[in-house]
């Protein structure tokens, strides 16, 4: 089949690649020149797509990318994976209206549209087919198939890939749900139908939610049990051992990514708008998670203190910028606003984070990608925001006056104090 994935990004290159390995002919869609360039030269900037994947793909003449739907041309299945973030903290859809008015005039009869994109129950029926139906002159459900399925990716997972993770799958119609479960059928292992679009829709939002909530729930609980004197830690531990009627989560600086700091928002705002009811789950597990990194300075300048040193002026030393181990992932990272609250109080910073290259946000703090004794030395505390498997985390403790663990991955010492 002919396919066009709009959008290259960390969900939209897997589906690209796995498409290609089923055989189909891709066009990766992707406006941004740098990225495509980048991908034209074999070049992955997707943790989790080598390089060699990608040049393999290109060799096989089944992929290539494209500026626009008019190099793009015809197709039989469209995936739209485009980013749903938020514009004065409620859903902003122009990429995926801007998606659909690009596919629009291409539709031919058969053909299959499906919305990846995380967005809040109905948008796939209210915002995406009107405008397809428009641009094309055709009935969705009728002339051509339209579906969601959700993106699961967990980028930095050895685990659980785009082949192996189930993949819910819906369509407008019944028979738009044959198809789109017939397309998924090929590239993934297991594909779960789900009753119709709005469940879909529901299903990812309800996903991050209930993640979101649950560390927001740890996040505060870190808060008491630290003036209680509890090692909240060694409790979770006691907790997981458990093996009926609980799930760990565990306390950290925050919430990053696209996905928690925004996709649980899609949902409280849609039920403000269509019920005037306020959904108080998400909005106090809002609150909790948007305080955390401010909290997290807090307990980094106490320590400071107690060791007789101000925060202002101290040299700091920040282990990992992105929101996620093992990823170069820096949207709305908690570690990245935690960086400009220590800057704001006058701290000396150095980061630390080998899956960065450039970052400009604060032009004065120094980026550097490898961890060494002397840097840990150097400095008046050390914190630990991310915690990536390249950070030697036994020379953190050795090497180290005084760590701020807010992760739990240096080993235990007098130095090393825990979130």
């Amino acid at each position: 089949m002919r396919v066009v994935v709009l959008g290259q990004g960390y969900v939209g290159l897997p589906l690209a690649m796995e498409a290609v390995a089923a055989g189909h002919q891709v066009i990766g869609l992707e406006p941004d020149d740098r990225r495509r360039h980048r991908l034209d030269a074999s070049d992955s900037y997707v943790e989790d797509i080598p390089s060699e994947r990608i040049r393999a793909a290109l060799n096989s003449g089944r992929y290539a990318t494209a500026a626009s739907m008019a190099q793009a041309r015809a197709f039989d299945v469209a995936i739209i994976t485009v980013p749903t973030p938020l514009k004065d903290r409620a859903p902003d859809l122009s990429y995926v209206q801007r998606a659909a008015h690009m596919l629009g005039p291409w539709i031919t009869r058969g053909a299959v549209v499906v919305l990846e994109s995380t967005t809040y129950p109905g948008t796939t029926e209210e915002v995406l087919v009107p405008i397809l139906e428009r641009r094309s002159g055709l009935t969705a459900g009728t002339d051509f198939h339209v579906g969601f399925s959700p993106e699961r990716i967990d980028p930095g997972n050895a685990t659980w890939n785009f082949r192996n993770t189930p993949k819910v799958v819906s369509g407008l119609t019944s028979r738009c749900l044959e198809k789109v479960k017939g397309f998924y059928d090929l590239i993934v292992d297991r594909t779960i139908p789900a009753k119709g679009l709005r469940e879909a829709e529901l299903a990812k939002v309800l996903e991050n939610t209930f993640r979101h909530v649950n560390i927001a729930m740890l996040n505060e609980l870190a808060k008491f049990t630290n003036l209680l004197g509890v090692d909240v830690w060694d409790a979770i531990d006691l907790a997981s051992t458990k093996p009926f009627g609980y799930m760990p989560f565990r306390p950290g600086p925050g919430v990053g990514g696209h996905c928690l700091p925004i996709d649980p928002v899609y949902l409280s705002w849609q039920v403000k708008q269509e019920l005037g009811e306020s959904f108080r789950f998400i909005e106090l597990a809002n609150e909790v998670n948007d305080q955390q990194p401010a909290y997290v300075v807090q307990r980094l300048q106490d320590g400071l203190n107690a060791r007789g040193k101000a925060l202002n002026g101290a040299h700091v030393t920040v282990l990992g910028l992105t929101y996620k181990a093992g990823t170069s992932d820096v949207r709305e990272s908690p570690a990245a606003r935690v960086v400009h609250l220590l800057r704001a109080k006058g701290a000396e910073l150095l980061v630390v984070d080998p899956h960065v290259s450039e970052w400009h946000a604060l032009p004065d703090v120094r980026l550097v990608n490898n961890l060494d004794p002397a840097i840990v030395a150097a400095a008046d505390a050390v914190i630990v925001l991310t915690d990536h498997p390249e950070f030697d985390m036994q020379l953190v403790r050795e090497h180290a006056a005084y760590v701020f663990d807010t992760r739990r991955s240096v080993p235990a010492g007098a130095n090393v104090e825990l979130l």
